[in-house]
């Protein structure tokens, strides 16, 4: 039975996230009274997540030392600098300036695992760079914010971190710890038990914070549109770049699909808890709408994936 719930939230996964967020911004007044389990969902998310991950994957760091150095680098200077140049060249305004930055500087997603196996990229290099990602957001994800946001806004480093720390590092270590004391058993028991319960916690998280950008999205307007815009942009060019970065430096199908969707996903809900937790409201749009087009991107991404590993495959026997 939960078998069956998981696959079809995964089927419909690209459909149900951007209709949580409308429900969401129609239902704000419920959201707004629900915030305080957030936290408690994403570490939920974190903690099932990480249940398939182990110490071994860390040996492809040692195979791949490039791959996962250029993929931190792509993740965290190279994509955060092109939206923050984006969003100073359309809008005037600091506040999405620092949702920009903020909506690709977050730790790289989850659900790139499902897509990298799809694509038949190298799901060992694809955990091992998601591990470090992961690990190494409390450090990362602040220093960028502290370069963007400035003496404008006033932000909470201390509780930023430790909030990171409590959403992320910790269910990752207690994930990991507990698989590698059952050998992989507790993922086989309880990962596919728990593993549409967090999907549903990914649908609440961005239902409940949907009501914090309400009241910027109930009216259409021309920044709203140029928001949405400026985000499908730039999921776009993520997924873009990667894919011709990956080219460039390995000429590798199976590298190439694994950092490419390294590179173009993200862990939005972080974002989105992150923005809404430190942030005035308005920081959180670019990150929430990032939510519309990640999972339909990935999807055709896939296809691209394909072609370039045929188109390389040619090559190489010509």
């Amino acid at each position: 039975m939960l078998g069956r719930v998981n696959i079809f939230l995964q089927r419909w996964i690209a459909i149900l996230t951007p209709l949580s967020l409308v429900v969401g911004v129609l239902f704000h007044s419920v959201g707004e009274q629900l915030l305080f389990i957030v936290t408690w969902l994403f570490a939920f998310m974190t903690f099932v997540g990480s249940l398939g991950m182990n110490v071994k994957e860390l040996r492809m760091v040692g195979k791949h030392p490039i791959v996962v150095l250029v993929s931190i680098a792509f993740l965290h200077i190279l994509m955060p600098a092109w939206a923050y140049l984006l969003s100073i060249v359309f809008f005037d305004d600091h506040l999405l300036t620092v949702g920009f930055v903020l909506a690709v500087a977050i730790p790289t997603g989850v659900t790139s695992v499902i897509w990298v196996t799809i694509s038949k990229g190298n799901l060992p290099l694809c955990l091992s760079i998601i591990l470090i990602d992961t690990l190494l957001a409390p450090i990362i994800m602040p220093a960028i914010l502290h370069v963007v946001v400035g003496e404008s806004i006033t932000i909470d480093m201390t509780a930023m971190i430790l909030n990171l720390l409590w959403m992320i590092v910790l269910p990752t270590i207690l994930g990991i710890t507990l698989n590698e004391l059952t050998k992989g058993n507790i993922q086989k028991v309880w990962g596919s038990r728990l593993a549409p319960f967090s999907k549903l916690s990914l649908f609440a998280i961005v239902a409940i914070n949907g009501s914090a950008v309400a009241p910027y999205v109930k009216t259409i307007s021309l920044e709203l549109i140029g928001i949405i815009s400026v985000v499908l942009m730039l999921s776009l060019t993520g997924y873009g770049a990667a894919l011709l970065v990956s080219h460039v430096l390995w000429k590798n199908p199976e590298i190439a699909s694994t950092f490419m969707f390294i590179g173009g996903m993200r862990n939005i809900a972080t974002g989105v808890v992150i923005a809404t937790t430190f942030f005035p409201a308005k920081v959180a749009m670019p990150v929430v709408f990032g939510m519309l087009f990640q999972q339909v991107l990935a999807s055709i991404s896939s296809k691209a994936a394909a072609w370039y590993g045929k188109r390389q495959l040619t090559v190489s026997e010509g």
